[in-house]
């Protein structure tokens, strides 16, 4: 099996491609490398300046190495193979949306750092708990959430019961699966 690709030749490929330097760059998208970025390596802390990165469609396993991303406001990890939110808590303070959906998260322990974070996309992941869905309140700021094809939206929509249930658990919510929440005291206002 061949070597993946490390996120400093992935950087110096980007470099070549847009006449950038990377660590000048608000947003850099090092997608679907091949082959894929299997570690998040301290190249990363390089990014000083970058607001928006995208890692989406690699295999990474492990969110590590964010360290000097002190401007990050948006992180793309979509289509890897992430299993757990630690390694975000240098981001906790900057990052406002966390894209994450098709990984293999099952547990939402380390969401909670995020105290800036509006939305929250992760549908396609393992969670099956309300325990776990429970620690999003954590979040003073979320407002949209996005947990379509989760074994407990599945088998609460199946059931009839997954907005009403998001709802009252995360009263902050406007938008949860795309759709927005309209709530008896939003009509009241209007």
């Amino acid at each position: 099996m061949s070597k993946g690709t490390t996120i400093k030749e992935a950087l110096a490929q980007w470099e070549t491609k847009s006449g950038e330097k990377a660590g000048e760059a608000e947003e850099i998208k090092l997608l679907c490398q091949i082959p894929s970025i299997e570690k998040m390596d301290a190249s990363l802390s390089t990014l000083t300046n970058c607001k928006k990165l995208s890692l989406s469609t690699n295999a990474i396993e492990k969110i590590t190495n964010l360290n000097g991303l002190k401007s990050l406001k948006i992180l793309s990890l979509g289509r890897n193979n992430i299993k757990s939110f630690s390694g975000l808590e240098p981001v906790g303070d900057t990052l406002e949306e966390l894209w994450i959906s098709y990984n293999l998260i099952e547990k939402m322990k380390g969401i909670g750092v995020l105290k800036k974070l509006k939305v929250l996309f992760m549908s396609n992941n393992l969670v099956k708990d309300w325990s776990e869905l429970q620690k999003l309140s954590e979040l003073p700021c979320l407002v949209d959430l996005n947990m379509v094809n989760n074994p407990i939206e599945e088998k609460h929509s199946l059931e009839g019961t997954w907005r009403s249930e998001i709802e009252k658990k995360l009263v902050k919510l406007k938008k949860l699966d795309g759709v927005p929440i309209v709530r008896q005291d939003d009509e009241d206002e209007g």
